[in-house]
């Protein structure tokens, strides 16, 4: 965020002028906007978030440090909360929950809909450290009898809330993971041609219950932007992208850092 842009917000605060807020947070990216909420008194903290129109409030959310969420989501009204929970990605979500003390998990997760409790309720379910804990049930998967013209109409009516769309998965008809597919093979095939010419059976997995570590060696040895997670009897169950494994691997270099100091 530019020094104006945070000055022409700090000044609309004090005069009350919210709209004017509003208009100046639109034109700034959420983890700025993220930065400031958090360099801002309580008080203003709140202030500040509700102002925001109910999209860029959840991609500011997911930007800040779990101590500004949590006090954030005491102060917002349920309905607020609620909005933001649903809306959030579920990776996101879920390193929420586990920050938070349980009494305080099972309150939110009671506002959460049917099928994002499902959601958050599967993925809190997975050992600590486990890569079921990083991923997001946000993808396209594609069944291996289809064409690639029934393949891309699926994915331009789906494709909205998958977390990449560089990679899509072909599965069985019983959602068992057979092959995973870049995007420009799609775009590069004639309409008419079957998954099943394209596909070779040639593709990495993780398993949801293996180490988080275990994403870190993979994501080191190839050269992908996501990898699919499976459960134990191989049916595709959510995706683990690059930004997840950074942020873990962030994560590990500030413990030991911690360790080195002592």
């Amino acid at each position: 965020m530019t020094v104006d842009a945070q000055q022409e917000i700090e000044n609309a605060l004090q005069l009350r002028d919210f709209a004017r807020v509003r208009r100046a947070a639109e034109g700034s990216h959420p983890a700025d906007v993220a930065e400031l909420i958090q360099h801002q008194e309580s008080d203003a903290r709140a202030l500040l978030f509700r102002v925001l129109s109910r999209e860029q409030a959840t991609e500011v959310f997911e930007y800040l440090e779990p101590e500004a969420q949590e006090e954030l989501l005491k102060a917002l009204a349920h309905e607020q909360v609620a909005a933001i929970l649903n809306e959030m990605s579920a990776d996101d979500r879920t390193a929420l929950l586990e920050e938070l003390p349980a009494a305080a998990t099972r309150q939110l997760l009671g506002l959460l809909s049917h099928e994002e409790r499902t959601i958050a309720n599967r993925l809190l379910g997975y050992p600590e450290e486990s890569i079921g804990r990083l991923m997001t049930p946000d993808f396209v998967a594609l069944r291996r009898d289809w064409s690639v013209r029934q393949s891309l109409d699926h994915i331009r009516s789906r494709g909205r809330d998958s977390e990449t769309l560089n990679i899509v998965y072909v599965v069985d008809e019983r959602g068992k993971l057979i092959d995973d597919l870049r995007i420009r093979q799609l775009l590069l095939a004639q309409p008419q041609v079957p998954l099943t010419d394209l596909i070779d059976g040639q593709f990495v997995a993780l398993k949801a219950t293996d180490d988080q570590e275990s994403a870190v060696a993979i994501f080191s040895e190839y050269d992908r932007v996501a990898f699919p997670v499976t459960d134990s009897a191989g049916v595709l169950i959510g995706i683990v992208t690059v930004d997840d494994v950074l942020d873990v691997l962030q994560e590990e270099a500030t413990e030991d850092m911690h360790k080195l100091a002592g």
